[in-house]
């Protein structure tokens, strides 16, 4: 059998992620039988059937969920090759480090000084980004290196060193009777009835079950704490976004979280080294925040 091509493969992930040939192909901005006979020719090649098709409509069997997961490895080893290229022969390129916004900001700004303080170091391009989204962006080739936190994040394919181990806070609107509390327990935040606890996405992808709002971005979570419709428990030190409207109280008995410094095992940056050693450097420095509640939460 042939090697795949990646645009067949391209072409299977649309159809797999719309499930609708129709909408796949205006995706692609193909016609559609063009693209339906593409689909029976991988088929065909593979000697297994990929989807399920029936006047319903489209549906993966468990051949084609099997592809769609390793096509979409596939396809983005290729784009992370393609900019691990162009930016490696760009001797002026910066090394792009991707963190979610607000998150680590003590350490991300003691890093970047030191960087900048020393004779020879690659210029750091920031790459802000939501929840969950660091691992794609190393992997996809858009950031050299990301800081990242586990237990919350995926770290398969990745080299890492820890930075520091902190607790966690809940954020809660201002006006809010938890809010004039010193410290909260686990318990006491996650099943308020007027405040549901906010849902953050699994390592898959998918968000549990639960009467709050999934996290999507920091504006919208920023939001709707204020407007009283959510909590949230976060890293300490990812208060950094915390609006006047926000109280950040210390849940004690929170598991800790600790932040890392990753990119990717494949990697042979010779920039990267010196950056992640710098930050390496800071460890521990920063990391274990103590909230004072009374000077930081209330306005």
């Amino acid at each position: 059998m042939d090697d795949l091509e990646t645009r067949e493969l391209r072409y299977f992930v649309a159809v797999a992620e719309e499930l609708h040939f129709g909408r796949a192909a205006g995706r692609l901005g193909i016609a559609q039988p063009p693209l339906s006979r593409a689909i029976r020719r991988l088929e065909q090649r593979l000697g297994v059937q990929l989807l399920d098709r029936d006047r319903r409509g489209v549906a993966l069997t468990d051949a084609g969920r099997v592809l769609l997961r390793e096509a979409r490895v596939a396809l983005d080893a290729v784009a992370a090759a393609a900019r691990r290229t162009r930016r490696a022969g760009d001797p002026k390129r910066p090394l792009v480090l991707a963190t979610k916004a607000g998150a680590s900001h003590e350490l991300l700004r003691r890093l970047l000084d030191m960087l900048a303080s020393e004779p020879g170091a690659a210029p750091i391009e920031v790459l802000l980004c939501e929840v969950g989204e660091q691992a794609r962006l190393l992997r996809d080739g858009q950031a050299d290196v990301a800081l990242m936190h586990r237990p919350f994040d995926d770290f398969a394919g990745f080299d890492t060193e820890d930075l520091g181990v902190e607790g966690q806070v809940a954020i809660l609107p201002a006006g809010h009777p938890l809010a004039s509390c010193d410290q909260l327990t686990l318990a006491d935040v996650s099943n308020v009835p007027d405040l549901p606890i906010a849902r953050w996405p699994r390592l898959d992808g998918s968000y549990p079950e639960g009467p709050g709002p999934e996290v999507h971005t920091q504006s919208q979570l920023a939001q709707l704490v204020a407007l009283g419709k959510t909590l949230l428990v976060i890293p300490a030190s990812s208060r950094a976004w915390q609006w006047p409207e926000h109280v950040a109280v210390p849940v004690v008995d929170a598991p800790k979280v600790t932040t890392v410094i990753a990119w990717p095992q494949s990697s042979r940056s010779q920039e990267v080294a010196p950056l992640v050693r710098s930050a390496a450097g800071l460890r521990g420095g920063w990391g274990v925040v103590q909230v004072d509640h009374h000077a930081y939460g209330r306005r």
